[in-house]
């Protein structure tokens, strides 16, 4: 920014501010929270790209300073201390944020739940006590005052047109002034600007504080770069820059993208005098696009979901000579979901005693911006999750997310829990009535299957018995014929029935469950 005026979008965002202020006055309804919600989320993600272009200019300052030297050096002086100021105040701002939000994000940790964020406390009992501000508020303001004096002792002095834009981002009045309220009564800027107030409202005057900082760094670092900001074209080029202009961030399948490729500058702007713009690499025709003051208007359709890049150059004419402004600009396409996608991947029903892998998504909306919720789900990554569900007969699993349009999803999906089969046992891999020499039988396996089940669990046996007829039965450990029951093997007659029978087994994964009764395996001894 090169001037003490706020800019369009500041402008928009202020008025945006006071229009929810005065209908908090009036009424904290459900879609006032989430208004305030929704500002607040645009406010932080500002943040982020303010602050990823701020470290450019600070690395290109630090940059002239070690290779120019000269004016550079003090500006990146300048540049360092204004830095550290910003990022400390930046994170005392941020540090009250997260005190005031912990209870909220125990059970909301990406702070989307709005309509639940209509109590203040938290924050009054950090600013305010019975007498007023309290110590935390009262080092609050002087925080405030600190940056802003600090600011301007070390920028706005040396470049003036700053001073009343940085005194009015950071004006908190004096600590005896006192601000007139809608009602008639008097209260100080703090007061009147935090008390009572619901805590998405504070974050979000919190965040817009937050974002005046960085602006502030902006500013800086603009005013100390000067011409080292311009691109190469032979327009005014340091008032120029192209932006992408649109209603909404994303368009949902067979959607017209609207947007306008524009010419962002302070003052007035021209008509480009020739357009050359490709979408995805096909070059736009001149019905796809309108001319207009700083730009054109795009008429495309949105195309199937995906990012979508417009590339080329807006041509103008100056003075007769031809100036290229380059275009690079994406927007994003996603389908239009009408509901969450919720399915068990191997079948309709969950298994008491195992890990179900379950797909939790919603088209068009990213993994991680979707919360499910349920007894026994966990997230493993993206939109994978596992289900170890506990007691009773059926589970709900919970699943939402909010579409880039403020519109909330919600879907409720009951799964049926069942306890796993009961499992067959089996010699040598053969189960039921089987026959078997002797001398096989007595260095056979004796393990146990789930038939038909759609998990691959591997059985584990542990003990079982084994019953000769005429003879006692024999209790043995593990999985094959110990010493005793091979002898007891020895003395059966060919032709006989020996039965293996109370099969106990495990899963080696989920020891702790219980099977069912193990059904038994007959053997016919045979020659």
């Amino acid at each position: 920014m090169a001037g003490a005026k706020e800019t369009p979008r500041q402008k928009l965002i202020a008025l945006m501010y006071l229009v929810f202020i005065t209908m908090l006055a009036l009424n904290v309804s459900k879609e006032v929270l989430d208004g305030f919600g929704q500002m607040f989320k645009k406010i932080a993600s500002a943040n982020d790209r303010v602050d990823q272009s701020n470290d450019i200019y600070y690395n290109k300052i630090e940059v002239n300073a070690k290779e120019k030297e000269g004016k550079w050096i003090d500006n990146n002086r300048i540049a360092v201390e204004i830095k550290k100021e910003a990022d400390e105040f930046y994170n005392k701002i941020q540090a009250i944020k997260d005190r005031i939000t912990e209870k909220q994000r125990v059970d909301d940790p990406d702070l989307v739940e709005y309509s639940r964020m209509d109590k203040g406390e938290e924050l009054d009992l950090i600013f305010f006590d019975a007498n007023g501000i309290s110590e935390e508020g009262a080092k609050f303001l002087e925080m405030i005052r600190s940056y802003k004096a600090h600011v301007i002792q070390v920028f706005a002095s040396k470049f003036p047109r700053y001073t009343e834009l940085v005194e009015e981002r950071f004006n908190t009045g004096d600590l005896e002034d006192m601000v007139e309220t809608r009602d008639g009564t008097k209260q100080s800027w703090l007061q009147a600007n935090y008390e009572g107030f619901p805590l998405i409202s504070s974050l979000a005057k919190l965040t817009m504080m937050q974002n005046d900082i960085r602006l502030t760094e902006s500013d800086v670092l603009n005013a100390l770069l000067g011409k080292e900001l311009e691109i190469e074209s032979k327009v005014n080029t340091s008032n120029y820059i192209t932006l992408l202009k649109a209603d909404k961030g994303a368009y949902y399948q067979g959607e017209t993208f609207d947007g306008s490729v524009v010419l962002g500058r302070k003052g007035g702007a021209q008509n480009p005098n020739a357009v050359e713009l490709t979408l995805d690499g096909r070059k736009l025709n001149e019905d796809e696009y309108e001319k207009i003051p700083g730009g054109v208007k795009l008429n495309i359709s949105s195309g199937r979901p995906g990012d979508r890049k417009i590339e080329g150059n807006l041509i103008f004419l100056n003075e007769g000579e031809e100036s290229k402004i380059p275009v690079d600009q994406s927007f994003a396409v996603i389908a239009k979901p009408n509901s969450a996608v919720i399915s068990a991947d191997k079948m309709n029903v969950v298994y008491r005693g195992v890990e179900n892998p379950m797909t939790i998504s919603i088209p068009g909306i990213a993994d991680n911006k979707i919360r499910a919720s349920a007894p026994g789900l966990k997230r493993v990554r993206g939109s994978k999750y596992v289900m170890i569900p506990g007691k009773g007969r059926e589970v709900s699993i919970r699943a939402g997310a909010t579409l880039p349009d403020g519109q909330r999803i919600n879907t409720n999906t009951k799964f049926r829990i069942k306890d796993i089969p009961r499992p067959t046992g089996t010699v040598r891999g053969q189960s039921g009535d089987i026959k078997i020499p002797k001398n096989n039988l007595s260095i056979a396996t004796i393990g146990a299957i789930l038939d038909d089940f759609d998990f691959d669990i591997k059985l584990r046996t542990v003990s079982f018995k084994f019953k000769v007829p005429g003879q006692a039965t024999i209790s043995v450990n593990g999985n094959k014929l110990d010493n005793k029951a091979k002898t007891a093997l020895r003395r059966a007659k060919v032709g006989s029935n020996v039965q293996i029978f109370d099969i106990k087994v495990q899963n080696p994964s989920n020891p702790s469950y219980r099977f069912k009764k193990v059904s038994p395996v007959i053997c016919e001894l045979v020659n």
